[in-house]
C-alpha cells in the first residue's frame, strides 16, 4: 500500500511537471510572437530561443525573426540553419533567400508547410527562374551554412530546398556541395542542385555531371543535358551526341541537339546539317543555333534561304539569330534579322526566346551598339527587355544610356533601366 502511494506521487509530481513546462513553452511561444512586432531590436532576444530545448518555441523564433527581417536577422538564420528541426531548417533557408530577395518566403516552401505530428508537408513548386541580381551581395557564411544544408544528413526536402536557394543566391562556394548531392540518388534533391548549377554558371562543373545525361529519371536526365549546353562542356559532346542519336523521347532530343548547339565545335557541323531541315520546328531551330555559333562566313547563304523560307517561328528566330551572328546587324526594316529579333520583345509568347539570343548577339560590339540606338524610339515592353539584354552583355560604354533612360517619364522603364544600370556596373571590372 504504501509503495502504490509512492508510485501515485511520483506520477503527480511528473504530470505537475509537464504541465508546467508545457505552460511555460505557451509563454515563450507567446513572447517570440509579441516580440516579432518590435522590429530589429527585438532580434537580441529572439536569438537565445533558438536553442530553447522545445522545437514549438525555435520555430516561433525563427518565423519571428524572418518576419522582422533586415541585416540583424542574417546571422541567427544561419544559426537556425543547424537546428535539427527540418521546419527550422526550411524556415531558416527561406529567411536568409528573403533578406536577398524581399519577398521569396511568400511562395518559398515554407509557406505551404503544415506539420502533422513529427511530420512536416509542404508543396514543393516546380523550377523556380528567380536569381538575384548581380550587384547583391551575399555574406559567405549564408551560402557555407547553405552547402552544409545541401551535402549533409538533414530530411532531403530540407537539402533540395537549400539547394534552390543556393541558386537563387548565386552561391559559387557551394558548388562542390551541389555536386556532391547530384550522387544522392534522390530525383528532387539532383533536380534541384542541376538547376542552381545552371544559374550559378560556373563552366568547371560541367564535366562533373556528364554521368547524369543518361539517368532514368527524365526530368534529371533533361536538366543535365540543359546544364551542360549551358555551362558549354566541351566534354560532354561525344555523350550528348549518343544521347541524341539513341533517344526515343523527342523532348530528350530536342535537349540534346540545343546542347550541342550551344558548344560550337566544327565536328558537329554534319549534326546541323541533317537536323536544319526536320520535321520537328524546335530541332530545326537548335540546328539553325549550331551554325549561328559557328560563325561560318561559307554558311551564310544557306542561313539567309532558310530566313526566308521558315514558316515556324522557333525556326524563324533561330535563323534570325544565326544571321546575326554572322554580322547581320542592320536595322532599318522589319525584316531585317536583327530588327526582327528585337520586335519580338513586345512578344509575350516568344520574348524569353528572342531575349536569349540578343543577350548572346550583344556581346559583339556592333550589335550592343545598334541596341543602344534603339532605346531612343523603342515601345515600352521592348525597352525594359532591352535594358535587361544590355545589363547583361554590356561594356562601359552602354552605361550612360542605361542612366539617361533611368530618368524616363514612365516609372516602369525608369526603374528597369536603373536595376539594370546596376547590374551592368556590378559587371565591369
Amino acid at each position: 500500500m504504501r509503495r502504490s502511494r509512492v508510485l501515485l506521487f511520483a506520477l503527480l509530481v511528473c504530470a505537475c511537471g509537464l504541465a508546467q513546462a508545457s505552460s511555460d513553452s505557451k509563454q515563450r511561444i507567446r513572447t517570440a510572437r509579441d516580440l516579432a512586432k518590435q522590429g530589429s531590436d527585438a532580434i537580441p532576444k529572439l536569438q537565445p530561443m533558438l536553442s530553447d530545448p522545445d522545437p514549438a518555441v525555435r520555430i516561433e523564433a525563427v518565423k519571428a525573426i524572418v518576419e522582422i527581417d533586415g541585416p540583424a536577422s542574417v546571422a541567427p538564420l544561419i544559426q537556425a540553419t543547424r537546428d535539427n528541426d527540418v521546419e527550422v531548417q526550411i524556415r531558416a533557408t527561406d529567411g536568409l533567400v528573403n533578406y536577398y530577395l524581399p519577398g521569396y518566403v511568400k511562395s518559398g516552401m515554407s509557406a505551404s508547410l503544415v506539420r502533422v505530428g513529427s511530420k512536416i508537408k509542404a508543396r514543393f513548386t516546380e523550377t523556380d527562374d528567380r536569381v538575384i541580381p548581380a550587384y547583391v551581395s551575399v555574406k559567405p557564411e549564408a551560402i557555407e551554412a547553405l552547402g552544409k544544408l545541401v551535402r549533409g544528413d538533414a530530411p532531403l526536402e530540407c537539402r533540395a530546398n537549400a539547394a534552390r536557394a543556393t541558386g537563387i543566391l548565386r552561391g559559387t562556394p557551394a558548388v562542390p556541395d551541389l555536386i556532391e548531392a547530384l550522387h544522392s540518388k534522390d530525383d528532387r534533391l539532383m533536380y534541384e542542385s542541376l538547376i542552381a548549377l545552371q544559374k550559378i554558371k560556373d563552366p568547371s562543373a560541367g564535366a562533373r555531371i556528364i554521368f547524369l545525361l543518361r539517368d532514368l529519371d527524365e526530368k534529371v536526365q533533361l536538366a543535365a543535358i540543359e546544364t551542360t549546353g549551358l555551362l558549354r562542356t566541351h566534354e560532354a559532346l561525344p555523350t550528348l551526341r549518343g544521347v541524341l542519336s539513341d533517344a526515343q523521347d523527342i523532348k530528350v532530343k530536342r535537349a540534346a541537339l540545343t546542347a550541342i548547339a550551344m558548344t560550337p565545335d566544327p565536328s558537329s557541323k554534319d549534326l546541323y546539317q541533317h537536323y536544319l531541315h526536320d520535321r520537328d520546328d524546335d530541332l530545326r531551330a537548335a540546328a539553325a543555333e549550331g551554325f549561328a555559333r559557328l560563325k561560318d562566313p561559307a554558311d551564310l547563304p544557306m542561313l539567309e534561304e532558310e530566313y526566308k523560307n521558315e514558316q515556324k517561328r522557333p525556326g524563324q528566330l533561330a535563323a534570325a539569330f544565326a544571321l546575326v551572328m554572322q554580322g547581320k546587324t542592320e536595322f532599318s526594316e522589319f525584316r531585317n534579322p536583327l530588327r526582327f529579333l528585337a520586335d519580338t520583345l513586345n512578344s509575350a509568347a516568344w520574348k524569353g526566346v528572342a531575349q536569349a539570343y540578343l543577350i548572346e548577339a550583344a556581346r559583339d560590339p556592333a550589335v550592343r551598339k545598334t541596341l543602344e540606338q534603339a532605346l531612343k524610339t523603342a515601345p515600352k515592353d521592348e525597352k525594359i527587355q532591352l535594358v535587361q539584354i544590355l545589363a547583361a552583355s554590356g561594356d562601359k560604354e552602354t552605361v550612360p544610356y542605361l542612366v539617361d533612360l533611368s530618368r524616363d517619364p514612365d516609372t516602369d522603364v525608369a526603374q528597369a533601366a536603373l536595376s539594370a544600370s546596376r547590374t551592368l556596373k556590378a559587371r565591369l571590372p
